[in-house]
């Protein structure tokens, strides 16, 4: 999955789009009537990566949420991947001055964030099941979806083939306000969750998920 990763960089967008299918992308033509942002969440799963392929079909301007990468070599290399297709790069510390900004100034937009990963243990402030065990989830992509009322998509990827990918789009909440705290959350969990069992050889197991958990 990682030599596709970096094959990023060179295929062309025709090739891409027949490697990469968004099997109902309707739901964000829908969403974007609606000129409400949204918010995209997925799991590091197959060749997820190539979500950034999106901001090619949409009108919305496309922003990936990116986490700086102590190597050099491979932060730079996932910068290049990730900036592609136009789609906006914001650090992790910026995103909330970024989202603010945008929903000021009538910006409409499509914020990425891969939150499966587990939380560092000074910002831990809620705990879910996941795979059968208790674990600290992330909760900033819903905190933001309240605050700023964005639509909560998941992008559920699937293998289909070597080199071919499809994803799915399931919509978790489009009145994020009404929602109880941390429902979208643990809604999103649920679904990544599906998503493994389906096929979990093509989870990133290397992200230690478990690495907080209670006893």
């Amino acid at each position: 999955m990682f030599m596709e990763m970096t094959k990023t960089m060179t295929i062309s967008s025709e090739e891409m789009n027949k490697r990469f299918v968004i099997t109902n992308l309707e739901v964000i033509k829908e969403y974007e009537k609606k000129e409400k942002s949204i918010m995209l969440l997925a799991s590091h799963y197959a060749s997820w990566e190539w979500l950034i392929t999106l901001n090619q079909k949409i009108s919305y301007q496309g922003v990936g949420v990116y986490k700086k990468i102590a190597n050099k070599y491979f932060d730079k290399l996932i910068r290049d991947i990730r900036s592609k297709y136009n789609t906006e790069l914001v650090a992790t510390n910026k995103t909330i001055p970024l989202i603010s900004h945008n929903q000021k100034n009538g910006i409409l937009s499509i914020y990425g964030l891969a939150s499966d990963q587990s939380p560092k243990a000074g910002r831990i402030f809620h705990w879910d099941s996941f795979m059968g065990i208790e674990v600290p989830v992330h909760t900033g992509a819903e905190m933001l979806a309240k605050k700023h009322d964005l639509n909560v998509i998941f992008a559920k990827v699937k293998k289909v083939k070597r080199g071919y990918y499809e994803a799915t789009l399931v919509p978790l909440s489009d009145d994020p306000k009404s929602v109880p705290d941390f429902g979208i959350t643990h809604a999103f969990i649920k679904e990544v969750e599906k998503q493994i069992y389906e096929a979990p050889e093509y989870y990133f197991w290397t992200h230690k998920r478990w690495k907080h958990r209670r006893q």
